[in-house]
């Protein structure tokens, strides 16, 4: 995807751009290409950028550790503000107040948005926290080893272990 000319958006008709989406995304690995679009309106100091995307891409299930398939359904909007950057850099120690309370996403009004690292952030942020198989996983299930294969004499330990173990049995009886 190329990244698209801010002042050129501004000067369509509609103000808006459509840009249709089945590709892969570099660094995103998936089964299959990202379909789907992405709608950018240029609204004068802000973009509206929205998208609805999937793929399919495989995972590792946090409880078991083996891999499955998960499609993965993207519906992201974002408003991202229009504004010049500030000629002069702020000094060391000098506490600056931003007018927006919280953080907020920004680029030059005469720069450039890059559809291609957008998608790839928003894809990103919807990967799943807690990748899970299925809601009925029950984990790792331990081998058990053969009884004959169990020594049954105690093993010897190193002996630096052993000087832990006296000083845990004083702390406990002292």
């Amino acid at each position: 995807m190329e990244p698209l000319y801010l002042p050129q958006l501004a000067n369509r008709r509609d103000r808006t751009l459509e840009i249709v989406v089945d590709t892969t995304v570099a660094e995103f690995d998936t089964l299959t290409p990202v379909r789907g679009k992405i709608v950018v309106k240029h609204g004068g100091t802000y973009l509206d950028v929205s998208a609805q995307t999937e793929t399919i891409l495989t995972l590792k299930c946090d409880r078991c550790l083996q891999q499955y398939n998960h499609r993965l359904a993207l519906n992201a909007t974002e408003i991202i503000w229009l504004e010049a950057e500030d000629p002069e850099p702020p000094r060391a120690g000098v506490e600056i107040k931003n007018e927006l309370e919280e953080l907020v996403e920004s680029l030059p009004p005469d720069g450039h948005f890059q559809p291609d690292v957008w998608l790839y952030e928003q894809l990103c942020l919807a990967v799943p926290l807690r990748k899970l198989c299925n809601q009925d996983c029950a984990g790792i299930t331990p081998i058990e080893s053969p009884p004959e294969a169990q020594p049954s004499a105690p093993v010897k330990l190193d002996s630096r272990w052993g000087i832990l173990e006296g000083l845990k049995d004083r702390l406990e009886n002292g």
